[in-house]
């Protein structure tokens, strides 16, 4: 089935500026509280949310194979378990009723009162219910610079690393999206030199910029997704900021890897892009350094070209761009993250999220977290207000932001921002 909803010369009929992130050719899906306190399932057209439960309703979907309440719930997990033939179906639909050339909403003004809403009119959810939560560890260079500070350079990366793409599941409870702040956490650290632990505030509060993608529904218990079909069961993708506390980290990690250095809070963008939306800016990645076993083989352009970028915030300062990475240096793809996840029979289900681990680029100006950036805090990030960061402080606000971009059309994600508090304190009876 083509993908008509990609055709870089259409146009439509809202009002959108040239360097939007939602260009009608992007139609992402996400979940708003409209001003009349519902929630709806929508897409995005430039700086308008579309209410797809009233598109529905109003019969913009005929012939469509849509239950009644598909887009009046408050998660995308029963349309994602719909499969790939019905997102095409839809998106294509809504690029139809979009375009310029065509009146039928264009014209109805009853109905578009209904069904659009202006950005200030709405307030964004979390866009899926997320039952499982897998974390990936996939830039090499990422895991270059982290061996190299914490063991041998010359052995940086541990010997499974280009065998196998290196994941753990994480807390899918503390995905939150963007706008959400999040407290400082607490924990048990070794200061440097001692010999027991410490309780107290982590001092080494980090971001980690990575992307994640949303699953449908893919198998039964114990049967594996081969490679040349895992596309078919990712839904979209998201920014995904995964924080990270460094101190609480380096004491607990042995043997058994992150637990409460990554589980207190994980932040992504609000807006789901399909897949579909981003099959122009496919591109090759990284060649494998060893042979990969059979089932981690692929063929084709199996990763994207997405450009991104993290913001540090103070408080009552401007923000200061510190880094700037992109999604293809990851060298292990989507694809093969899926086919090893369930190669032992692990099932996939609808809203399932897989974050990417940190995107770090071959230059320092492209790594993907503070630890990286500022080598371990000695070499500390200047933001415009002349103040210095080794890690993040009180009160800064991080944001990432990410796009695609060719000679005929931009498809970005928008942003994920959230801010840092201190440390939560009971509220006094």
């Amino acid at each position: 089935m083509p993908i008509t909803a990609n055709d870089p010369k259409r146009k439509t009929w809202l009002d959108t500026s040239k360097d939007t992130d939602f260009p009608i050719q992007n139609i992402p899906f996400g979940v708003f509280l409209t001003r009349d306190d519902i929630i709806t399932i929508g897409t995005r057209i430039g700086d308008y949310a579309i209410d797809l439960g009233a598109l529905h309703q109003l019969g913009y979907f005929e012939g469509i194979p849509l239950t009644d309440d598909i887009f009046l719930q408050d998660t995308l997990n029963d349309f994602i378990s719909d499969g790939k033939k019905t997102w095409r179906l839809v998106r294509n639909r809504i690029a139809e009723v979009f375009d310029a050339n065509n009146s039928k909403l264009k014209n109805n003004e009853d109905h578009r009162k209904i069904v659009l809403f202006t950005l200030d009119e709405i307030e964004m959810q979390l866009p899926v219910q997320v039952g499982d939560y897998t974390d990936f560890y996939s830039s090499k260079e990422h895991a270059t610079n982290v061996g190299t500070m914490f063991r041998d350079p010359d052995n940086a990366l541990l010997p499974n690393w280009l065998h196998i793409p290196v994941g753990y599941h994480g807390r899918s409870s503390s995905i939150i999206p963007s706008g959400i702040p999040v407290h400082r956490p607490q924990g048990q650290t070794l200061p440097a030199g001692a010999t027991e632990p410490v309780f107290g505030p982590s001092k080494l509060v980090d971001f980690e910029l990575e992307m994640a993608f949303i699953t449908t529904d893919a198998n039964a218990l114990g049967e594996p997704i081969p490679i040349e079909e895992a596309e078919d069961y990712i839904f979209g993708l998201v920014l995904f900021n995964d924080w990270s506390a460094r101190d609480i980290q380096k004491w607990e990690y042995v043997p058994l890897g992150p637990f409460l250095a990554k589980n207190f809070a994980s932040s992504i963008s609000p807006w789901i892009v399909t897949l579909d939306a981003l099959e122009p800016f496919r591109t090759k990645g990284p060649e494998p350094e060893k042979e990969l076993l059979p089932y981690l083989q692929f063929k084709g352009k199996k990763s994207f070209d997405i450009h991104l970028e993290v913001a540090i915030k103070p408080e009552s300062a401007e923000e200061t761009t510190i880094t700037h990475s992109n999604f293809k240096y990851m060298y292990w793809n989507m694809s093969q993250q899926l086919a090893h996840h369930t190669i032992n029979g692990c099932p996939v289900n609808s809203g399932d999220m897989m974050g990417s681990g940190t995107i770090s680029g071959p230059t320092p100006d492209s790594y993907g977290s503070m630890l990286e950036l500022s080598w371990r805090g000695e070499k500390p990030v200047k933001l415009k207000d002349g103040s210095e960061r080794k890690f993040i402080q009180d009160n800064d606000t991080v944001i990432m932001r990410g796009h695609c971009e060719n000679k005929e059309i931009r498809i970005g994600f928008g942003e994920v921002s959230t801010k840092l508090l201190p440390v939560y304190e009971p509220k006094k009876k």
